[in-house]
């Protein structure tokens, strides 16, 4: 444009400037909602403490399956050497034998682009190009594999959550709250708690010449493993119960047969459950219970004195036969009774150490806060606060029962 000096020249600059800032306005909003489409909200050090505990988890699994004893003997180079091609095979043992081909074609394309080995004479770019490409693709079938697997764990977690109860029974003078957190997409650990046919022929405590119509029986149960596993002998466990439990039989009988159940899909004692169960007659509060290897649940007593209920045996699915003890407490006003599953006591932080039973037992030595769903809000934020973003390896499971 050929000066003229009746051109208005600012409002030139101006109309360009309003115009870049526009433009850059318009690449602002673009790569914020491209950020959070990519991160989903989550902060730059939330993202970072993700990756890294996805990182040590991922170590994990490939270095269980070197052997570090041969490794150990080198020293230098070699010692860096051997565990970097141990974990590489480690990792392409994942793989399908196909995929371990395609990615060894890829490396080798990356190794002729990175030194400029023409081989076939083609250029140094093309080599790169489609080493690019072959990881990509490569990338995008083990994704697919894994969208197919989330889809159906998505679909078996939705059929997990219909076999445990969403809410609590309604009991006067019982308040419950529970919860579960799985490590993984399905868990092997179950809670329950409903109302059953009182034993035959059992006379109510608090009015002996009434025979009680029904028992609340509560269910804090971990199958050994984690995962499809245990997840599928879960919903096993959770049948067995459930058919046994509209027989009227006493809570020791109740065990016996859970027992029989679980040695049957045991493979020979691989497979065990932890439980406890426990049988409470409403009116009464009279509790009767069965802990069968499982973490003795804690039961504060109104005064503020800490009782362990420990009676009982070993896990079921172990052996056929075996006895287990019971035991009878009498709850009051004011008590509250935790139970839950080692996933809760062995949930550890970043530096590797444990959430711990001392730790737990100081939480509630505290008077209860009033409501069971209040204390077990306060003991799952206890446990978060410690963990920190530490990735959970054990499922969690807590019940709570808060006697009003």
């Amino acid at each position: 444009m050929l000066y003229t000096p009746n051109y208005d020249w600012s409002k030139r600059v101006s109309s360009l400037g309003e115009d870049l800032g526009t433009r850059l306005d318009h690449a602002v909003r673009q790569t914020r909602t491209f950020w959070q489409r990519v991160s989903e909200g989550i902060s730059v050090q939330q993202l970072w403490a993700q990756f890294a505990a996805e990182a040590r988890a991922s170590y994990g699994l490939y270095s269980r399956e070197v052997d570090w004893e041969i490794i150990e003997g080198e020293s230098g180079w070699k010692h860096f050497w051997r565990v970097g091609r141990a974990l590489f095979w480690a990792m392409m043992l994942k793989l399908s034998p196909a995929r371990r081909v395609f990615l060894l074609i890829a490396l080798v394309l990356v190794f002729l682009g990175l030194f400029n080995l023409r081989l076939f004479g083609w250029p140094r770019e093309l080599y790169i190009a489609l080493a690019a490409g072959s990881l990509l693709f490569l990338l995008a079938l083990e994704l697919a594999d894994r969208v197919t697997m989330k889809r159906d764990l998505e679909i078996a977690k939705e059929i997990q959550r219909w076999l445990v109860p969403s809410v609590p029974p309604l009991i006067p003078g019982l308040d419950i709250a529970f919860t579960t957190r799985p490590a993984n997409t399905v868990a092997g650990d179950y809670y329950d708690a409903f109302l059953r046919p009182a034993p035959s022929g059992t006379a109510s405590v608090g009015n002996p010449g009434a025979l009680p119509s029904q028992r609340l029986l509560l269910v804090v149960a971990d199958v050994a493993g984690k995962s499809v596993p245990a997840a599928l002998l879960m919903a096993t466990f959770q049948a067995s119960l459930h058919t046994l439990a509209t027989a009227s039989m006493a809570l020791p009988d109740l065990v016996e047969a859970l027992n029989g159940y679980a040695c049957d899909h045991s493979l020979g004692g691989l497979r065990f459950t932890t439980a406890f169960l426990a049988d409470i007659e409403p009116a009464a509060r009279v509790l009767t219970y069965v802990s069968a290897g499982h973490n003795p649940p804690i039961l504060r007593r109104a005064s503020g004195q800490i009782e362990r209920l420990e009676a009982g045996g070993l896990p079921l699915g172990i052996a056929r036969g075996v006895h287990h003890d019971y035991g009878t407490i009498t709850l009051h006003s004011g008590d509250l009774l935790v139970i839950f599953t080692d996933g809760l006591v062995e949930a550890d932080n970043a530096r590797g150490e444990e959430y711990g039973e001392p730790r737990l037992l100081r939480l509630f030595s505290a008077p209860p806060a009033g409501r069971a769903r209040d204390d077990l809000n306060r003991l799952m934020a206890s446990v978060d606060t410690f963990v920190g973003p530490a990735r959970q390896h054990d499922d969690i499971t807590c019940l709570v029962l808060h006697c009003v």
